[in-house]
């Protein structure tokens, strides 16, 4: 089956990036940069499942997001580290929404571990989500499609073999952002985070509001 074509690539270029009745879902969206995937999506015009881990205002927030764009956004708990979690939570989307057409694997945690510091548990703990999580997430999602550093790294290898794997029914995108200004970003040392401002050639953090586009 080849690559699919949108219906009229010569449409006004910001009507093609309009998401009008498509259904999305972003795990870890009830903060940091996944809270402005969900907000872009929804103003893009996509309905969206806001799929959280242990968020106590998820519901609300995905309300709020609802009212402001005027499309149906749901909150869904699910542990991304469990395989059979999250095939549960997207077979739930599916039912709810009818269908899905894009799923963000979002969530991903950040350990202040020495390298030479970590045992077998923590390196589980930290791996579970940032690559199982985004494994099983995918794996759920791609069954129902039809249309930090290691871990990380092995996302990107990992959105690369799927990206040629899938090219029959999905487009894989992987996305890097580099330093962004959220909550996991303040639990570091002071010496690390100033360390990482030096390292920034435009001297600040990105904030969450500008992946929107991406």
């Amino acid at each position: 089956m080849p690559l699919y074509k949108p219906p009229n690539p010569g449409a006004p270029v910001l009507s093609q990036f309009s998401l009008k009745g498509k259904v999305a879902a972003v795990t870890g969206g009830a903060r940091g940069i996944g809270l402005e995937i969900v907000r872009g999506l929804a103003e893009a015009g996509a309905d969206v499942a806001l799929i959280h881990a242990t968020s106590k205002d998820a519901v609300e927030i995905a309300s709020q997001i609802a009212k402001d764009t005027g499309v149906n956004i749901r909150a869904y708990q699910s542990d991304v580290r469990s395989r059979a979690s999250i095939a549960a939570t997207v077979d739930e989307i599916v039912q709810d929404f009818g269908h899905l057409d894009v799923m963000i694997a979002n969530s991903g945690v950040c350990a202040d571990i020495p390298s030479l510091e970590y045992t077998e548990e923590t390196w589980k703990d930290n791996n579970s989500v940032n690559l199982d999580g985004v494994m099983w997430t995918a794996q759920a999602a791609g069954k129902r499609q039809a249309a930090y550093n290691s871990s990380k790294a092995a996302a990107v290898h990992l959105a690369k073999s799927l990206a040629v794997e899938w090219v029959d029914f999905a487009r894989v995108n992987s996305v890097s952002p580099g330093f962004i200004e959220t909550e996991m970003l303040y639990v570091q040392p002071k010496e690390r985070f100033d360390k990482w401002m030096e390292m920034i050639p435009g001297k600040r953090m990105a904030e969450t509001s500008e992946l929107k586009g991406i």
